[in-house]
């Protein structure tokens, strides 16, 4: 009888695999990170290969740790990096270029071009999603506009696009020997491409970006059996759970009731919002999305305020700027001073999403003076973090007209304790972490754990999640809006940068 799920967690900067038992803990996790390819400024690339290899070592290695055998697993659910888009070729299973990720601008002109009939809104009450070089669909069309004889080779059939999901899955199940050319529903409302209503493509939208939909991916649930894993260790476990990361974090957060909201801290932060079966357009610069699908069962849908740069702003510190050596080390730098110093850092290195989705601005300083050191710049830093997030709830409480009373969160920077108790000051509301941080594999799992058996129903899941640190605000409402009033002058200088 089996006695974990696994997960396959690929991720914007490492792929991961974990191993968790029926409570939701983990039992075993491996983690190798990737390398990240800026062969311009605002261009980010990713190897597929690279990463296709990574994710294979990592579910070796972790059924290793477990001491795990294929019969132990009931299932394995994928998560991944969203709108990271890639075209490989069917018959051989080569990719034709890198794969452009999310936080990729490369594609501003195609999305200019696009909205000067309709404006930035022309695909939203269809997508959701307003014109934005983020989604995947515009990225395709660059590859085949791109890549010397690649729209010849898509319309003849031979290729195929899909997120970093479907060409895991397809590697997973066989490849060019009979691979599945599969995503879900979240996956699927993250390229500008699908219907949300139908969740079907919706080939008018495909053939206005420039993207033939024999390319597309069949669309199916996040949590069904889709087909079994045919090498490696876990040779014959059924594939069961697909979600893009954020939908997985907020499965694994057990959001499951309307109004039920999560956090993730990751690369990027990306907060959503549960709205059950209604679909919410938003009128405060907030994305429309499916949240997950379970089976046959209708669909629930989300609020998503999506945040670039907040994680990669420390990775960011470390490696262009060599003041860290690590991740960690920016809470203990941050704790040399007592406040920022005036200084507000506004991250927009690939533009800015959320409330504001202007993909011409670019970062900035602001306040900056001989006072300020590398401290001050450190504690920004974590505070840039906050402080957009503090927007999104913003919005999410404009558009939902729901008060937030505390706020779940997940990812690998709830582990500073200065960040997790400004953003309980900036927002005015208790941070609360569970004891399972990494929510987003857990989700994967849980999809995957649903579709098989390992757990009859969803309240099963709801009986996992546990508290394991609350933060609550300290910071008086004079402060608050002075910091915030702040903040929001900074962020306007950065509009318009790029001409």
């Amino acid at each position: 009888m089996a006695k974990y799920t696994a997960a396959l967690d690929q991720g914007t900067t490492s792929s991961r695999a974990m191993i968790f038992d029926h409570s939701g803990r983990v039992v075993a996790v491996s983690q190798k990170e990737h390398e990240q390819i800026y062969p311009k400024p605002g261009w980010v690339e990713h190897n597929p290969k690279e990463i296709w290899a990574r994710c294979q070592e990592v579910l070796d290695e972790a059924m290793s740790r477990a001491g795990a055998a294929r019969d132990d697993v009931a299932a394995l659910g994928i998560t991944n990096q969203r709108e990271t888009a890639l075209v490989w070729d069917r018959n051989t299973g080569e990719p034709v270029y890198n794969a452009i990720v999310w936080q990729d601008t490369r594609t501003d002109r195609i999305v200019d071009e696009l909205a000067r009939s309709g404006g930035q809104d022309r695909f939203r009450d269809k997508s959701g999603l307003p014109l934005a070089t983020y989604f995947s669909g515009p990225k395709v069309r660059w590859i085949l506009e791109n890549v010397e004889g690649a729209r010849e080779r898509a319309e003849a059939g031979d290729l195929i696009f899909g997120n970093i999901d479907a060409w895991l899955i397809w590697n997973l199940t066989g490849g060019t020997d009979g691979g599945l050319h599969i995503t879900d529903v979240t996956n699927a409302s993250r390229t500008l491409l699908m219907d949300l209503r139908s969740l079907s493509w919706d080939h008018a939208t495909a053939q206005t970006i420039g993207v033939p939909t024999s390319m597309l991916p069949e669309i199916h649930a996040s949590s069904e059996v889709y087909g079994e894993v045919s090498l490696g260790a876990l040779k014959g476990v059924p594939i069961a759970g697909d979600l893009g990361d954020q939908q997985a974090a907020t499965f694994g957060q057990t959001c499951f009731a309307v109004g039920e909201a999560k956090n993730t801290y990751g690369t990027g932060n990306f907060m959503l919002l549960n709205t059950g079966h209604d679909l919410v357009q938003s009128r405060s610069g907030l994305i429309t999305t499916v949240c997950y699908r379970v089976g046959d069962q209708q669909p629930v849908y989300a609020l998503e305020g999506s945040i670039a740069i907040t994680g990669a702003l420390v990775q960011w510190l470390r490696d262009n700027l060599k003041m860290i050596q690590a991740a960690p080390e920016v809470e203990e730098l941050a704790a040399t001073v007592e406040d920022n110093g005036g200084l507000y850092i506004v991250p927009a290195f690939s533009g800015l999403y959320a409330p504001y989705w202007k993909s011409n601005a670019r970062g900035v300083f602001a306040g900056l003076t001989r006072y300020v050191n590398a401290g001050h710049i450190a504690r920004a830093t974590l505070e840039a973090t906050a402080y957009q997030s503090a927007e999104i709830v913003e919005a999410m409480r404009a558009d939902s007209g729901v008060e937030l009373d505390s706020l779940k969160v997940d990812g690998g920077m709830v582990a500073n304790d200065m960040l997790m108790q400004f953003q309980a000051d900036i927002l005015g509301v208790p941070v609360i972490r569970p004891q399972v941080a990494e929510t987003t594999a857990l989700g994967a799992a849980y999809a995957a754990g649903l579709a098989t058996g390992f757990w009859d129903n969803q309240e099963d899941l709801r009986e996992n999640w546990a508290e394991d640190r609350r933060w609550e605000p300290t910071m008086d409402a004079q402060t608050r809006d002075h910091n915030l009033r702040l903040w929001k002058k900074a962020v306007t200088r950065t509009f318009d940068w790029v001409e």
